[in-house]
């Protein structure tokens, strides 16, 4: 039971609620390294929570819709979630325990859950909305997630996810925060369809920016295997150098206002947003 500042279990009264996870190649210091590294101000990372919030925006159909954020990490999206929908119920989930537990501290009164998306503890049809912003990468089985993420959607509720795209283009970044695949758009597509799951949208984040990424991340590619520590230090250097850039904010916000007149084919990332039929 949720009593508004934590979970009660009898006589007992937590801010995390726990499900049994396995080992990942994910740890807290990944996630410091790599929120580090980003930044809150990425110019792609702003870009991914604008567009979530503007696909939920138009496919959420209820006022108070129930929404959770699996991967929530360091929690921007569920500060801006809230934001969003004040009459809504927003809920935090991750597979590693680090994050949330900061997140407990520094976002008081929200609902937080740990557990593994392939073997998702959720009730069916209890949520209406679902972010799933880069994660099934880190997922082996990722049909297996998508399967839980139609069981528990409502009929009629909407997903919006977004993964790394260009398989051909896994290089140092990808070994380094432990991706098991970069997709191409119409392997999700027939993932997402063997689920059950209808496509409302799809695009890709950041073509314009295409070019220049497809040849870093060739150069990238030359790295993978590379001792850890060279491989932080190129990523490292990969982000600093272009996550505040304006230049690189206003290119993605052209490219937003553009994204309804036309479909862009390649990008930096696969966008989709998904339902479960009414």
């Amino acid at each position: 039971m949720w009593t508004g500042r934590a979970f009660r279990i009898g006589e007992r009264e937590t801010s995390i609620l726990c499900y049994g996870v396995g080992q990942s190649g994910w740890s807290d210091e990944l996630t410091t390294f790599h929120e580090e590294t980003a930044g809150v101000d990425h110019y792609m990372d702003r870009a991914s929570r604008r567009h979530t919030l503007s696909r939920l925006r138009r496919w959420l159909t209820t006022e108070t819709p129930v929404i959770i954020d699996i991967g929530c990490s360091s929690g921007l999206m569920l500060g801006l979630l809230r934001d969003e929908f004040p009459g809504g119920t927003i809920l935090g989930a991750d597979y590693v325990r680090g994050p949330l537990e900061a997140l407990a501290r520094n976002l008081s009164g929200m609902p937080l859950l740990q557990f593994d998306l392939t073997t998702c503890p959720l009730p069916d049809n209890s949520v209406d909305g679902i972010v799933l912003l880069n994660v099934l990468e880190h997922i082996e089985r990722d049909e297996a997630a998508l399967s839980h993420v139609a069981r528990i959607l409502k009929p009629g509720g909407a997903a919006v996810i977004e993964v790394p795209a260009g398989p051909k283009l896994y290089d140092v970044y990808d070994k380094l925060l432990c991706h098991h695949r970069r997709y191409r758009m119409r392997d999700l597509l027939d993932k997402v369809s063997r689920c059950g799951l209808q496509v409302l949208e799809k695009s890709h984040l950041g073509f314009f920016l295409y070019p220049a990424f497809w040849a870093t991340k060739k150069r990238g590619r030359r790295y993978l295997n590379a001792s850890e520590e060279v491989q932080k230090r190129i990523v490292s250097r990969n982000f600093t150098a272009s996550r505040s850039h304006s230049l690189m904010h206003k290119l993605m916000e052209l490219e937003a206002g553009l994204r309804p007149l036309i479909y862009y084919p390649c990008g930096i990332r696969c966008l989709v947003t998904i339902r479960r039929a009414p």
